[in-house]
Formats: structure tokens, C-alpha cells, sequence
């Protein structure tokens, strides 16, 4: 017997390890849907893929011109700019216009989603008139808005090489074309005929009430520190990022204040860019994806942002009118949680986010897509979800510096799908459950390039920072180019099954963006997708067996003189950004949502509020809503509303239009 006790002592510390491996092992490899899972899952869904229209007379290519310091990595260089937004532009009621960023053309295109009958209007490129551009400049994406509170949605444009341009609709514009819009500088005294302003190189924005004052701000995430990355005629002044897990020699984040606008034939917005209110550490992070949306319910935005080669950020607002302020909130780490799987700690690459509540909490969970490729980097998708008790709960947590969110990708077997970018979290069945569409793949080519990148992933930080010290990855070559779309629908215990295979989305072509909305009208969210190198596609929402569904169009009261005269480009109002939304069913389930003023990577969801409900929902709901005015004053309103769609205009109440 004391030889047996000895013997157990001597190999205790071994069973221990063996214990927590096995466990370890069964957390992280949870249970995987069957093909008849699948399948049954899948029959609840179904999209139909559309050819979107794309004007004629541009020269295409496949591959950017970089600066030559960068030539021998020309393909990642090239890898970002597919873009994609979903909107409504021309003033009809519906979300059926698309604002897409092609990397082939170079160019921003707007045009009609497809399916209406006849064409509504020609698609045409953006055109940014006088404004000084030239050869070493490339948009990145496209980001909608009423920037100067007119009633009509605007459109940011964000480049590589050189500042944004917003282009303002035109209220005596007719219909939509090339010349509605009148570019103008966000940033103001850049302009000339030669373009001799600061080389940002931006892959992020979003557009949200930062400092509650009731009108919307602008933040601008940019990725490559400011320099001339895509000037072929020019060797250096570029560098890489200095570390692959904390990478903070990025190009610096920007804020900008809205002061003031003019409407008419000659529309203006003025912004204050403001410099410093993010610390180094901060702000010089790899943006390549931001979100914003009020976590505690106190009507000011929180911000995360994705960031590439090191941590993410969540910053807690602490904002007041006319200063924008934030402080860096943190998940709490535990002995057996890994450093990267703890928020605001990670080292993985992130490319972008949304936010959802996904368990039926009323509290907003995240998801953050990164690099999940086995046999090649394989890190993990983060499932945030959140822990506090309710929204007093989290806002005392936040105060203090803390993020109560815990990732559970691994057990909601979200954890691993391919190299991940763009996410939207929706109700594509109106089940009262959402699903998360993912977009993934790198460069797309022949020649397996995963060795090295491995061998460059597991490099001394020391040589990172210098581009020579990066192996090849040109045309041809291929990272995870074969890799498809992720579409995860929960299954009945809780978990998620990647049914893009069985709904025929899972197309072997890299994808950037992903934009949703319903185009049609008809109570399904609909999508498109931005494709890097290759033509966007638009997925109609045919799902045969779709719920009840709430959606809601909420606009701000139009200011005096902006109804537009007979045959202009109509008014419809501003989107009361920022604005939120909790129903009520009669049988007690709660579900919340916002107006989204851009949350993910390159793809932009409309500006409504849509909530699934699920299929036994037949009366009125009660929707409560909270939102700010113009004057900066926070209003809220229960309502009971018939499912379907509803538009409401907020002031100091709620009208139905």
C-alpha cells in the first residue's frame, strides 16, 4: 500500500496535467453537426444569387503597383479594398442600393441591388471632380451617412494615400447619377491641384454620436503607418508592422467632431479633426475593423476596434458635448484562460467585428473574426459573450476598467473557420435566433505560401518591421485564396453549424465585405458580398419558412427646408444613428437592437433596425425605444406595434410617418 501511495504521489503532478490536457481537448473540440444535421438546419434558409450591374469603360486589373520596397509582397499588399454598403440612396423607401468599392476598376460604384424591374437607374463610378488625386491612391471603402443632416444619405469614401472624401447628395439633383453628389475634403486644406496632404492609409470608419451632442461624429481607423504604400515611382519610406503579436507603429486613429452643415445645390459639413483623444498605444494599433454601439444603455457609443498583429481595443465612452473621451476596457484573465483569448489581450489578427445578442440576454455580445487556418496560423474566432448581470451591472464594470465578456467560440464550435474578415450578425429566418455570416480567404493562386508564412509568423519581432525581411507572396502564390464563405445557424442544443455548403454559398474565392438590409422590402434580410479580384455578388433572401419580424425605419424630424421640390432627389430624413430598440413579446422574450452607423470590416448594413421574432408571434409587440434628438436630449418610448415594417420619425416623441 505505501508503495502504491508513493507511487501515485511520484506521477501526480503528470495525471493532473493529463486531466486538464483531456479536458482542455474536449472544451476546445466540442461535438460537430452531422450532414443530416446539416442539412435539416439548412432547409430553413435559402438565398438566391443575383449579378450585380457594374458600369463599363474601366480598365481592369488584378494585382496593385506598390511602392518598391514592397514589390516581393505586391499580393498581400494588394489583399484589402473589396468594399460593400447597403442603403437607401436614391429616396424609395427601401435599402436597395449599393455602394461597392472594386479593387479591379479602382473605382466606387453605386448601383441598384438587383431584381427591380425596370432598372431604377444606371450604375455609375463616384466622381471625385477637382478634387486633387492621382496614380499612388486606391479606395478602401465606402461608408454612408447624412453627413450634413439634410434628409439625404451621403457617402464617405476612405483611400490608401490620401484623406477621406465625403460626397454630399445635392438636393436639386434628379434622380441618381455621377453628379449628384459634390465631393468635398474631410479634412479641410487639402485641396489644389496637386494633392500635398497626409498619406493615411485608412481600411476603417464608422460614423456614430460620440460625444452625445445629437449630431454624428466620424472615426477613422487607419492601418499602414502615413506613407506612400502604393507609389510605384518611389523606393522606401514604408515600413511593416514591429511585431506580429503587438504591432503598434500602425497609422494613427482620428476623430472627427461634427460643427456644423449646409444643404442645397452646393451641400457642406464641417468636422473637427481631433487629434489625441486615443493614447499611443492606442491609436497606432493595425485598424482593420471598427464597431460602435451603446453596451451599458446609456446612449453614448462604445468603440471596438479589430486590429491586425496585436490586441484589440473596447473602449468605454465617457464622453460629454463637445469633448470625445474614452477609457481602454479589459477582460479579467483566470489561470486557465489563455492571454489571447482574454478581450483586449490577444495577439491574434483581427479583421473585423459586429455586435448581437446572441443568447437573449439584452445585453450585446461580439464576435471578432481572425485567422483560423490549421496547418497554416491557427488562432480563433472570439464568441464574446457577456457575463454581467444586466446593463447596471456591466455599465459599474466597464466604469472600473473591466469587460465582462468571455469568449466561447470553441464550445459554440464558431472557433475555426478559415482567414477570417468582415462579419454581420442578422436574423436571416426571422427565427428570434441570428446567425453570423463570415467572410474568409487571403491571396488566391497556385503556389502553396503557408510555410512560410508560418516561418514568418514565429520570427524574431526584430526583423518584422523591415519589409525585406518578408518572403515572397506574389501573383500566383496562394494563402488561404480557396477558402469560402462561413454562414453558422444554431442548432437546437446551442451550438453552431457552418452551413454555407448546404445553401451553395461556399464559393472557393476570397471575400472581403458583407452588406445587409432588406432590398426588397418583403421582411428577409438580404446580402452582398464584396470579393477581393473578383465580381461582388448579391444573395436574395428567399428562406421558404421565415417568422414574424419587426422592422423599423427611424429617422430624425427634418429640419425646415429640406423638402425638395418636385423631381429632386427626396428627403426621406436623417437616420437617428446610435438609436435603440427593445421588443417585448407576449410571452416574455426580449430582443434588442440598433440603427448601425457601420460596424465590421468593408461591409455596411443598412441603417434600419430589423429583429427576427420567431414563428408563433401573431399580435402587436411592445418596442421600447431610447434615442438622442438634435439637441442632444435622450427621449424614450414604449410603443405597441403590429409585426412588419414601420417608419417612425423621433423628436421629442415617437410619430408614425
Amino acid at each position: 500500500m505505501t508503495t502504491t501511495t508513493g507511487w501515485l504521489r511520484k506521477q501526480l503532478p503528470g495525471i493532473v496535467a493529463l486531466v486538464l490536457m483531456t479536458g482542455a481537448f474536449i472544451v476546445s473540440h466540442p461535438p460537430t453537426s452531422s450532414a443530416d444535421e446539416k442539412a435539416d438546419i439548412a432547409s430553413k434558409y435559402a438565398f438566391k444569387p443575383m449579378n450585380i450591374a457594374m458600369p463599363g469603360g474601366f480598365s481592369q486589373k488584378t494585382i496593385r503597383a506598390v511602392n518598391q520596397r514592397y514589390t516581393h509582397i505586391d499580393a498581400w499588399i494588394s489583399s484589402v479594398g473589396a468594399g460593400i454598403a447597403m442603403n437607401d440612396l436614391d429616396g424609395d423607401g427601401l435599402a436597395n442600393d449599393l455602394c461597392i468599392t472594386d479593387p479591379r476598376i479602382d473605382q466606387v460604384v453605386v448601383t441598384p441591388a438587383p431584381g427591380g424591374q425596370p432598372a431604377r437607374y444606371a450604375p455609375f463610378a463616384l466622381n471625385p471632380g477637382t478634387l486633387p488625386m492621382n496614380d499612388a491612391m486606391a479606395p478602401m471603402g465606402c461608408l454612408p451617412g447624412d453627413f450634413n443632416e439634410d434628409g439625404r444619405t451621403d457617402l464617405l469614401v476612405y483611400l490608401w494615400g490620401r484623406t477621406p472624401i465625403v460626397y454630399l447628395a445635392k438636393a436639386d439633383a434628379k434622380g441618381l447619377t455621377a453628379g449628384t453628389y459634390l465631393p468635398t475634403e474631410l479634412v479641410p486644406g487639402v485641396g489644389g491641384a496637386k494633392y500635398t496632404g497626409p498619406l493615411w492609409n485608412t481600411n476603417t470608419a464608422t460614423f456614430a454620436d460620440f460625444d452625445g451632442d445629437g449630431h454624428d461624429d466620424i472615426f477613422i481607423g487607419n492601418y499602414f503607418p502615413h506613407s506612400p504604400v502604393l507609389n510605384d515611382k518611389v523606393n522606401g519610406g514604408v515600413e511593416m508592422n514591429d511585431s506580429m503579436s503587438r504591432g503598434l507603429n500602425g497609422g494613427e486613429d482620428y476623430f472627427f467632431r461634427w460643427t456644423g452643415a449646409t444643404s442645397g445645390a452646393q451641400p457642406s459639413a464641417s468636422f473637427q479633426k481631433l487629434d489625441n483623444v486615443l493614447p499611443t498605444n492606442v491609436s497606432k494599433g493595425w485598424e482593420l475593423g471598427a464597431g460602435s454601439a451603446d453596451l451599458d444603455g446609456d446612449m453614448l457609443p462604445e468603440l471596438y476596434l479589430a486590429n491586425d498583429f496585436g490586441p484589440d481595443r473596447l473602449l468605454y465612452n465617457r464622453s460629454k458635448p463637445g469633448q470625445i473621451k474614452f477609457s481602454l476596457v479589459e477582460g479579467v484573465r483566470t489561470p486557465l484562460i489563455p492571454k489571447s483569448k482574454v478581450l483586449g489581450h490577444d495577439s491574434f489578427k483581427g479583421m473585423g467585428l459586429d455586435f448581437g445578442d446572441l443568447n437573449g440576454d439584452g445585453i450585446y455580445d461580439m464576435f471578432v473574426s481572425n485567422i483560423t487556418t490549421s496547418f497554416g496560423i491557427e488562432e480563433s474566432n472570439f464568441q464574446f459573450m457577456s457575463t454581467a448581470k444586466d446593463k447596471a451591472d456591466l455599465r459599474a464594470k466597464l466604469a472600473k476598467g473591466e469587460a465582462p465578456w468571455e469568449d466561447r467560440s470553441a464550445q459554440a464550435s464558431t472557433a475555426w473557420s478559415g482567414w477570417g474578415w468582415d462579419v454581420k450578425i442578422d436574423d436571416f429566418a426571422n427565427s428570434g435566433a441570428p446567425e453570423i455570416a463570415q467572410a474568409t480567404g487571403f491571396v488566391k493562386g497556385d503556389v502553396n505560401r503557408w510555410p512560410v508564412l508560418q516561418e514568418l509568423a514565429t520570427a524574431n519581432d526584430g526583423v518584422l518591421r523591415n519589409p525585406h525581411s518578408w518572403p515572397k507572396v506574389r501573383a500566383g502564390d496562394d494563402v488561404g485564396g480557396h477558402q469560402t464563405f462561413a454562414f453558422f445557424a444554431k442548432t437546437e442544443d446551442g451550438r453552431y453549424a457552418n452551413i454555407a455548403k448546404e445553401l451553395g454559398l461556399a464559393i472557393p474565392v476570397p471575400t472581403r465585405g458583407i452588406a445587409t438590409g432588406d432590398a426588397d422590402g418583403d421582411g428577409r434580410v438580404d446580402m452582398a458580398i464584396a470579393r477581393q479580384w473578383d465580381e461582388p455578388v448579391f444573395y436574395r433572401n428567399e428562406s421558404p419558412s421565415a417568422g414574424a419580424f419587426l422592422g423599423l425605419r427611424l429617422t430624425h424630424e427634418s429640419p425646415a427646408g429640406t423638402t425638395p421640390a418636385d423631381g429632386t432627389l427626396p428627403a426621406l430624413g436623417s437616420a437617428v444613428i446610435g438609436a435603440q430598440v427593445t421588443v417585448t413579446t407576449s410571452d416574455g422574450r426580449k430582443f434588442v437592437g440598433r440603427v448601425d452607423g457601420g460596424s465590421g470590416h468593408s461591409g455596411r448594413r443598412s441603417h434600419e433596425v430589423h429583429i427576427g421574432l420567431g414563428q408563433n408571434v401573431t399580435g402587436p409587440v411592445q418596442v421600447s425605444l431610447c434615442w438622442r434628438d438634435r439637441a442632444g436630449q435622450i427621449h424614450e418610448q414604449t410603443l405597441q406595434l403590429s409585426t412588419g415594417w414601420h417608419s417612425l420619425q423621433l423628436g421629442s416623441q415617437a410619430k408614425e410617418k
